[in-house]
This record gives structure tokens, C-alpha cells and sequence, in this order.
């Protein structure tokens, strides 16, 4: 549970400290007014990244050279913890630093040792692209929330993006004549090796929500398809030329993708806004409840101004799943707020 937040030169925020209840916080200002700069703050916080910056630099607010983001939260143990996130340009005073550094009870650690210390789940209007966007981004909810359950798969997503990487950039020497094929052997086991932990997990993570669908009433005619890359010595072999003219690895979890479908009708291609929305709440749900079965901790939700995005019946499954967690939702309209039961309103 997260009872404090702290930004310093953050976003729009030169200094702002908030008190958060263990309830329903309401947010509440008009637009331009560092809504979702909060959230993502918070995001920040539990995950080590943020949801929508292309670069670290974007979130350190204009003229200055590091951005803070502090919290105070209760773990499991009921005990309270500190957490602070240092961003930066990578140049402070003329010298490169780390873009970013995780502080947990003022010890300096990496990102993994934050991830999994406040569970959270963000729902926003953009998260439509989960349906109509690229494979990356379906890639990326996956990951998002197999690596707040399982530093297993932490571990083997960096390992694979690592390798990844390397081999990628032997494929370019190998067609320019400067290494021979031998060079791929060791970087080709590993990620046939974490390749196929991270497969089986994305597997198992589809599943659980396919079984979650099945007994709704709501969502009982969703049904989320796996397409994965296998990635084996005989997949590599079968691609080796194609690989070696492109200079990239064309096989392996970095090429899955995750199609949302509706009685068999890909929601990507025929389904209405309205139906992808629908989709998405969906799989947000199935979000919450699987992060909440393997942390065995409630989940915070981020709810980032969603309610005009979504029709009456919608609206109240979202209310109901709300009861008994923290939640830290956004608004510009002042209406919404009598919607929610005992919350803690902050107005910016």
C-alpha cells in the first residue's frame, strides 16, 4: 500500500508531497494539470520505468538536472519502507551518470530488488492500443506483468534481450565476411535456453486469463490466442540465410504476438472502439487478479481517467473490482466523484 508520494522536479512538478489513504483517491483538475505525470510517478515507483517516456530525460522537468520520485509504502510485513527513483539527462555538473538510480530504505539497488515491492495495475484510454497496436505493445503487457510476479522471468527476458542483441550484431559482421557462423553457437543457446522460460510463462500467464473469461458472465465470449515464435537449432538453421542478408534474428519470443478475439472475430481488425474497449478492461481484470494470485498482496490500481471512456455496465464492474483496494483514479470532471464511496479527494 502506498501512503505517501513525494516529486521533485518531476514532469510539470517542481515540489509536491501527497497523502494517500488506503482506499479511493481521487485526483481531480483539469487538463494539463500533471494527472497522469502523478501516476506515472507512481508507476515509476513499482516498476523502475514509465509508462509512456521514450527517453528518461523526458521526465526531469524543463531547465533542471535530476527529477525525484519518493514513497513511502507498507509491505507485506506491514512494515513501512521507503522507495526513491533518481531520473537524469545522464549529464549532471558535465559528467555521464546513470539516467536512473533506485533507492530502497536510502540503500542504493537495482532495478529488479524494486519490481514486485508495490504491485500495481494502470488502465488508461490508451491502453486501446493493447488491441489495435503493434505486436510490441502486446509483447509489452505480458512482460509488464510477468515481471512484477516471477524474477525467474526477470532474469531471462534481460538474459534473451542481451543476447539478443549480441547475436544481432554478429549476423551484420558474419555478411560483412568478418566472423564465420561458429560465432553464434554460445549466444544461440542462450536464448533457445531463455527463450523457451519466457515462452512457457507468457503461456501460462494466457491461460490463467482464458480461464478467468470462461467463467464470466461479462467476458465469456473473449479469448485471448498466444502466436508464439519458437525459437530451436532447427528454427535458426531453416532462417540462417534470410538472417544473415537482414542482419536480425527473425525467430524467438521478441516476434510473438497476442491477437484478442470475440467468437472467433480478431478485435484488432473487426471489432468496434466500444468492443475494444470492452477487450482491454477485460484483460486488465485478468491483469489484477493474476498479479494478486501470485503476489498474494493486493494490487494497487492506477485508474487514469477512464470512466468517460466506458458505458454504464462497465463502469460498475470497474466500481466493483475497486471495493477493498487501493486505488489512485484521475479526473477532470468534478461529476465523477460522488460515483465513489469515502474517498480521499486531492486537487491539484
Amino acid at each position: 500500500m502506498l501512503t505517501k508520494v513525494t516529486l521533485t522536479n518531476f514532469r510539470s512538478y517542481e515540489m509536491k508531497e501527497l497523502e494517500m489513504s488506503d482506499g479511493v483517491n481521487v485526483v481531480f483538475g483539469p487538463n494539463a494539470y500533471g494527472k497522469t505525470n502523478l501516476l506515472e510517478a507512481i508507476f515509476l515507483m513499482s516498476v523502475g520505468d514509465s509508462f509512456r517516456a521514450k527517453r528518461t530525460e523526458e521526465m526531469v522537468r524543463f531547465g533542471e538536472e535530476l527529477g525525484r520520485v519518493g514513497g513511502q509504502i507498507i509491505d507485506e510485513k506491514g512494515e513501512l519502507m521507503t522507495i526513491e527513483v533518481i531520473v537524469n539527462g545522464g549529464v549532471v555538473m558535465g559528467k555521464v551518470v546513470n539516467k536512473r538510480k533506485y533507492i530502497i530504505d536510502g540503500v542504493s539497488k537495482r532495478r529488479k530488488d524494486l519490481v514486485g515491492l508495490l504491485p500495481l495495475v494502470l488502465f488508461r484510454p490508451e491502453d486501446v492500443e493493447l488491441i489495435s497496436g503493434s505486436p510490441d505493445v502486446r509483447r509489452k503487457f505480458l512482460d509488464k506483468v510477468l515481471l512484477q510476479t516471477d524474477k525467474s522471468y526477470d532474469h531471462s527476458l534481460t538474459t534473451y534481450e542481451q543476447a539478443l542483441r549480441r547475436r544481432n550484431k554478429l549476423l551484420d559482421a558474419i555478411r560483412e565476411g568478418a566472423v564465420t557462423r561458429y560465432s553464434l553457437t554460445f549466444w544461440d543457446g542462450l536464448m533457445i535456453k531463455h527463450g523457451a522460460i519466457i515462452q512457457e510463462k507468457r503461456r501460462e500467464f494466457v491461460d490463467y486469463i482464458n480461464s478467468l473469461f470462461q467463467r464470466s458472465e461479462l467476458f465469456n465470449k473473449l479469448k485471448l490466442e498466444y502466436d508464439a515464435s519458437p525459437i530451436s537449432e532447427a528454427r535458426l538453421e531453416q532462417y540462417k540465410d534470410a538472417e544473415t542478408a537482414l542482419g536480425y534474428t527473425l525467430v524467438g519470443p521478441h516476434k510473438d504476438d497476442l491477437m484478442i478475439k470475440e467468437e472467433e472475430r480478431n478485435l484488432s481488425v473487426y471489432g468496434s472502439r466500444g468492443e475494444q474497449r470492452m477487450a482491454v478492461l477485460a484483460c486488465k481484470m485478468g491483469e489484477i487478479y493474476y498479479l494478486e494470485e501470485k503476489t498474494k498482496r493486493r494490487a494497487v490500481l492506477l485508474l487514469d481517467d477512464i470512466f468517460s471512456e466506458l458505458d454504464e455496465e462497465h463502469k460498475q464492474e470497474v466500481l466493483r473490482v475497486m471495493v477493498g483496494r487501493q486505488v489512485i483514479v484521475t479526473t477532470a470532471d468534478e461529476g465523477d466523484v460522488p460515483m465513489f464511496k469515502k474517498v480521499n479527494l486531492i486537487r491539484l
